[in-house]
């Protein structure tokens, strides 16, 4: 085990020093299937595409590689064993989906790869990047908010009556399912409360066998949405040894900045950021409100301040799209290079 526990600990140092120092995830996901012609009015739209749309999933991933991301995450954040089970998947059908989620985004990586082996330059003429490099895939799990899908995920207001054991028992299958579907490393995403994240840190020391990464949200740059204080939340993923980064997603721009310095103050792992375009959604007509959010150029002019201050992953999450990871990998000095 101290082979393997070590190879856990140094594969986010080891990747960021062959990625420059800096590496870039992917951008919004929604978005981009319902562009490449997804229907996406179901709540669990994401997997929808798992069983019928795997070339569009497959397509978007693509897209991001060649606009320059290093990190590609699963399609798996609203992917449940229970969520499939209240729609008639058996448990079997269920888990074939939550790996097919990783094996779509292996598939991309590894077609990647080879166009850039077929390919004279780091570059296509019509701007795609084909530079080969270490990519991750990073399997996606959502909270159980994202899977009630009643806007819990954006409150972290999980009701008094929640507990440990019941979140731990509600992610453990899943959490399994994808550390064994051969992803690098897990991508809790957008975790809104201090107890989800204590769920996380214990299903990770149950014996599963590759690191993760926890990002929260916040909505006022201070705690995480659930009010609950942000500085506690990464204290719980700095103790946890398979946990090698620690960030922010689904966020608004603006605060970043000082929400990357809370994070500074309590951990020495990697800080993770890919905010939101800035658009405000509205929960109630659940649709984004137009032109509230920020355009690609000013989303990418506090990337290299996010990076100055602390934060060595850096991408995009709900509206942003593989412009704006392009954008960004011109933005950074470690990336540019290649760019030129």
């Amino acid at each position: 085990m101290g082979m393997n526990n070590g190879r856990v600990e140094t594969l986010m140092s080891d990747f960021l020093r062959k990625s420059g120092g800096v590496a870039v995830i992917d951008g919004g996901f929604a978005t981009e299937l319902e562009r490449h012609g997804a229907d996406l009015n179901d709540p669990l739209w994401s997997a929808k595409c798992l069983l019928t749309s795997t070339d569009l999933v497959r397509q978007v991933h693509l897209d991001y590689l060649e606009a320059g991301a290093d990190i590609i995450i699963t399609a798996s954040y609203q992917a449940t064993i229970q969520g499939f089970g209240a729609k008639g998947f058996s448990k079997e059908e269920s888990e074939a989906m939550l790996k097919k989620s990783v094996d779509i985004a292996c598939e991309a990586r590894n077609v990647y790869y080879e166009r850039c082996c077929n390919s004279a330059g780091n570059f296509t003429s019509d701007g795609k990047i084909l530079k080969n490099r270490p990519i991750l895939v990073a399997a996606s799990v959502g909270s159980y908010g994202a899977y009630l899908a009643d806007g819990s995920e954006y409150s972290g207001d999980y009701g008094d009556a929640m507990d440990l054991e019941f979140l731990k028992s509600f992610h453990r299958r899943r959490v399994q399912v994808l550390a064994e579907s051969g992803a690098d490393l897990i991508a809790f995403e957008t975790v809104p409360n201090k107890i989800e994240a204590q769920a996380y840190a214990q299903l990770l020391e149950e014996g599963i066998k590759i690191p993760a990464w926890f990002s929260f949200n916040s909505k006022d740059g201070v705690n995480v949405v659930s009010g609950d204080s942000l500085t506690e939340c990464a204290k719980i993923a700095d103790s946890c040894q398979k946990v090698v980064a620690i960030g922010i997603n689904c966020t608004p721009p603006r605060f970043i900045s000082g929400l990357i310095q809370s994070i500074k103050n309590v951990t020495t792992k990697p800080i993770l950021i890919y905010p939101n375009s800035g658009e405000m959604y509205d929960a109630e007509l659940k649709q984004w409100v137009k032109n509230t959010g920020v355009p690609d150029e000013d989303f990418v002019s506090y990337v290299n301040n996010w990076c100055e201050i602390g934060a060595s992953l850096v991408g995009g999450c709900c509206r942003t799209t593989p412009n704006t990871i392009k954008a960004i990998c011109r933005a950074l000095p470690s990336k540019s290079s290649y760019m030129a």
